[in-house]
């Protein structure tokens, strides 16, 4: 999501639910190219839905950001990509990888300390800020002025961004998913929301969101990744680094960057 966050308790409880269920775990899969497959000709993908430009259902398809990089992973393998929409509770914590759910996670999760305790995690695939929304006109410009107006803020449950906000002594109130977050804005439950920028920048491309603006960006240094199951698929970790080297090498990932966010920006500038 936005990046996104966990609790270590509830992390502990899940993965240990998750690795008993291990077990149950791996469907009628094989192994390509020394990948461990959970799905016959599938390289299966979990996220969760909707979390634009990332991954959106459109006409019945899943697409978006993500997709098409994970899409070029599956093309590597010669099989194609199947996506499952689950919690991301069951996604950050591993436990959808440990269960067999999925080979691989996406779904803008930042990488960070405590994930890689208990996931593998590809190389960082996007570097990302978070932003604040508001409508136009608000005299909010950073997270200082939403104390000093003492407006409502609103933050997508279990993000990173729910977490940074919450470190400079602020209690958002939480929302299930960002189209939840986005709609508490627009009903009035809340005067400001934060968000991942490129998030926020696909809502501002809608019209019906016109009365709406960035009101502050803020630069949390976070990255995202692809995530694994620890220590099961070495080979699918190495080949997802080589895809995203290659599409970054090659100006596919550029084209991916420009269809779904905007121009890319220059090398050491903000994302």
């Amino acid at each position: 999501m936005s990046g996104r966050s966990t609790a270590a308790a509830f992390c502990a409880t899940l993965a240990a639910v998750a690795l008993s269920a291990a077990a149950c775990g791996g469907g009628d899969g094989g192994t390509v190219q020394g990948v461990k497959l959970i799905k016959k000709d599938a390289l299966t993908s979990c996220t969760h839905l909707p979390y634009p430009p990332f991954q959106v259902e459109q006409n019945g398809k899943v697409v978006g950001f993500d997709v098409d990089l994970i899409d070029l992973v599956a093309k590597k393998l010669g099989v194609t990509q199947k996506i499952i929409d689950t919690q991301f509770e069951t996604m950050k914590t591993g436990a959808a990888l440990n269960a067999g759910k999925c080979d691989i996670v996406m779904g803008g999760m930042t990488i960070k300390p405590d994930r890689v305790t208990f996931m593998d995690v590809s190389k960082p695939y996007f570097d990302a800020t978070q932003a604040l929304l508001a409508k136009k006109g608000s005299p909010i410009t950073s997270l200082d002025g939403v104390k000093t107006a003492k407006a409502k803020l609103g933050a997508q449950s279990g993000t990173t961004g729910e977490d940074f906000v919450k470190g400079k002594g602020l209690d958002p109130r939480s929302f299930d998913n960002s189209l939840a977050e986005l709609d508490g804005l627009r009903t009035g439950q809340v005067d400001v929301i934060v968000q991942d920028y490129p998030v926020v920048r696909t809502w501002l491309k809608d019209p019906v969101n016109a009365k709406y603006a960035i009101a502050a960006n803020l630069n949390t240094g976070e990255q995202y990744g692809f995530w694994i199951r620890k220590g099961y698929n070495p080979k699918l970790v190495e080949l997802t680094n080589q895809v995203i080297e290659q599409a970054k090498a090659d100006g596919t990932y550029k084209k991916i960057y420009e269809k779904w966010i905007g121009p890319m920006p220059k090398a050491g500038g903000p994302a």
